[in-house]
């Protein structure tokens, strides 16, 4: 079974290129459901240019944005280790992504951490620069026992996803298409179509009685074979012989071909 990839905030260094030192890395109780990414690029309209013109008098400004926003849901009631009694327990660790603190380089400015967003391959680097939490259910003492935080996250520059390989699924199990039957088509046709001779593997992979009747809209799986063993071809010489043959995996016992003498 696939480990299931749980989505966490990390934070990073102010410049984004690796994660702090000692900072803070906060796994989410749920994963989200959907992420939301907007690119956005700053139009403006230059001065003195001819209004009337629309959109031909507009120009590029700056790199543009890219925001992340998504939706985190919280529950002590479905925490089976580490219990707490109140939710706020667990969302103040979302929310210290959101709070300033002094710059380095000038302790009277004040800025939000650099803030990772990482679910498996996918990956956010940007600040945060809005949250609201929405707490529900609470204890009969009055304590929220779950919370949702909706998250804005934001970069001054069109992010681009950065892939690895080609990105191509290598076949499983079940994952191999299947063709359909049409009306008069046979395991024989349907492999010709596809440039495959061996016909009789794919109906012996497929389960298939008769290859030469197949019901109209019967999946059958033209990749799927059967690796053939050996063969034994037999004929003899008087009424009833005998042929056969023998696929892998399948011991077919050797019959000689009957003896016949002629009387003088």
């Amino acid at each position: 079974m696939t480990k299931l990839e749980k989505a966490a905030l990390i934070e990073l260094e102010p410049d984004f290129l690796k994660e702090k030192p000692g900072g803070e890395n906060v796994p989410v109780q749920f994963n989200p459901e959907t992420l939301k990414v907007t690119f956005a690029n700053q139009l403006v309209q230059p001065q003195g240019g001819d209004q009337a013109a629309g959109n031909t008098g507009r120009q590029f400004v700056g790199a543009g944005t890219t925001k992340l926003a998504l939706t985190l849901w919280f529950d002590v009631t479905a925490m089976t280790e580490n219990a707490v009694d109140d939710v706020r327990r667990l969302t103040q660790k979302i929310i210290y992504f959101m709070t300033p603190t002094p710059d380095k380089a000038d302790a009277k400015k004040m800025v939000p951490p650099a803030t990772r967003f990482v679910w498996g391959s996918f990956l956010f680097d940007g600040i945060v620069e809005g949250l609201e939490e929405t707490l529900e259910y609470f204890s009969p003492d009055g304590k929220p026992l779950r919370a949702q935080i909706s998250l804005t996250l934001g970069q001054q520059k069109i992010l681009v996803a950065t892939f690895t390989g080609d990105g191509k699924v290598p076949q499983t199990p079940g994952r191999t298409p299947m063709n359909q039957a049409k009306s008069g088509d046979s395991v024989q046709k349907m492999a010709a179509r596809d440039g495959n001779s061996d016909w009789k593997s794919i109906a012996s992979a497929n389960g298939i009685e008769d290859p030469l009747r197949l019901k109209p809209g019967q999946l059958v799986d033209l990749k799927a074979g059967v690796s053939i063993g050996a063969s034994i071809g037999v004929s003899g010489g008087v009424s009833g012989g005998f042929s056969g043959s023998a696929s892998a995996g399948i011991q077919t016992p050797s019959i000689s071909p009957p003896t016949v003498r002629l009387l003088n």
